[in-house]
């Protein structure tokens, strides 16, 4: 059963795993800004590649130190939690495509862009994550047999099983939802809620000015398109944690294990983007995957005071559904695919 503590003293006898873990992503976020990327250009292939390689490799080794500290176990909900966030974040690729053609985001700033919204996420998922398991403590009712129907007593807890009952309708959603966010209208998107929001709190001009956020015109300070679309990248980012986060709730109940994998997930969304956005088409089962991971989550999350399923096997679960998922996709190859971009 899925039991929250309000601390986990594990993690603060080995302090060292928190400080490598800030060390690795404030090193890096430094590095990419300001040495790599310092000069906006076109992200190329190689680039991408490289910086995927990196992102998982570091989360790979983070993961073995996780390993060596606290055990197999917390190993293998670090790596559940890591790639179920990977996964669900294809998702939002799709909706970094809609934004950046109907912006018509010069190539030179998509990275800057992505950039951005990944700093704005870090801090909101640390927000969801530590919230959200503060949320879970207090909402377990009390323990009972329901009339001698158990024979031991179990603790339903309602946010889990409503996060359950969520999980188990978008798992529904993924696998037969017949619309192509490919397909929808990019008006959407410029007049979206993230767009009015932006609209609402700064003076957009609606050009670019260099890679600048901010722009004088007459004398009056605007924010550039570069800003807007910054702003709604945040918002698709905050409606996306929504949905994905409940999902890692069900793998452990350790905020450090929760927020360390999902920042090194989200962290290499950005390079893998730039690989994935022209072949996005031949992972075309992918959502059926997704759809039996959220499935198996949701039931997780249910039944959790009844049955508690080991940590190895929903890393094997999640790991064998969602590559099975990638191979069917290039064996069976869609007809006629359509790239998302020009």
């Amino acid at each position: 059963m899925i039991a929250l503590s309000v601390t986990h003293p594990d993690y603060f006898h080995h302090p060292l795993t928190i400080i490598v873990f800030v060390v690795i992503i404030v090193g890096m976020l430094i590095l990419d800004l300001g040495v790599f990327n310092k000069n906006p250009h076109e992200v190329s292939n190689k680039e991408a590649i490289l910086w995927s390689v990196t992102w998982i490799g570091l989360a790979m080794l983070f993961s073995g130190g996780v390993w060596y500290f606290y055990g197999f176990d917390e190993f293998a909900d670090f790596q559940s939690a890591y790639w179920i966030e990977k996964a669900l974040s294809v998702d939002n690729l799709f909706v970094f495509i809609l934004v950046f053609q109907a912006f018509k985001v010069p190539k030179i700033y998509q990275h800057k862009v992505l950039f951005w919204g990944i700093i704005g996420a870090i801090i909101m998922r640390a927000i969801f994550i530590f919230a959200g398991v503060k949320l879970i403590q207090l909402t377990y009712l009390p323990a009972t047999t329901f009339n001698g129907f158990f024979t031991n007593p179990i603790q339903i807890n309602v946010v889990m099983t409503l996060f359950g009952i969520g999980l188990l309708i978008a798992a529904w959603k993924s696998a037969f939802d017949s619309n192509d966010p490919l397909e929808q209208d990019k008006q959407a998107v410029s007049d979206g809620l993230g767009a009015r929001i932006m609209n609402k709190l700064f003076r957009i001009y609606p050009e670019y000015d260099e890679g600048k956020f901010f722009t004088v015109k007459n004398g009056v300070r605007y924010g550039t398109q570069l800003l807007l679309v910054v702003g709604i990248i945040e918002f698709t980012d905050l409606i996306f944690a929504i949905d994905s986060i409940p999902a890692i709730f069900a793998i452990t109940d350790s905020p450090f294990i929760l927020y360390s994998s999902n920042i090194f997930a989200i962290l290499g969304l950005r390079s893998l983007y730039f690989i994935l956005a022209n072949f996005i088409h031949l992972f075309h089962f992918l959502n059926y995957g997704l759809a039996l991971v959220l499935g198996f989550i949701g039931v997780k999350m249910i039944i959790s005071p009844i049955y508690e399923v080991q940590s190895s096997t929903s890393l094997i679960v999640i790991g064998s559904l969602l590559g099975l998922s990638v191979i069917a996709s290039l064996i069976f190859k869609q007809k006629n695919p359509e790239l998302p971009i020009s």
